[in-house]
């Protein structure tokens, strides 16, 4: 699966997804991308899941159309992902 990790993500998490092809967004050149854009080229590119710590990027952005999965984190929240 290609995952990507957004500004604010750590890094070293990928060492936990070692079966996953891991990219951040800093790799591709897309720091200054805005979310919607860096949306549309995460899905054009074939991402499958992008991890962020945007909490409020649901309330940003139209995700119901996407195809790619997103998982947001807050400071002091604890959320676990399946990836099968």
């Amino acid at each position: 699966m290609r995952v990507l990790f957004d500004q604010g993500t750590p890094a070293p998490l990928r060492g936990a997804l070692t079966q996953h092809e891991v990219s951040t967004t800093y790799e591709r050149g897309w720091s200054k991308l805005s979310n919607g854009e860096l949306l549309d080229a995460a899905e054009r590119e074939g991402f499958a899941l992008m991890v962020t710590t945007d909490s409020n990027l649901r309330y940003q952005q139209n995700l119901g159309d996407r195809r790619l999965a997103i998982n947001a984190a807050s400071p002091g929240s604890y959320v676990e992902v399946e990836i099968p």
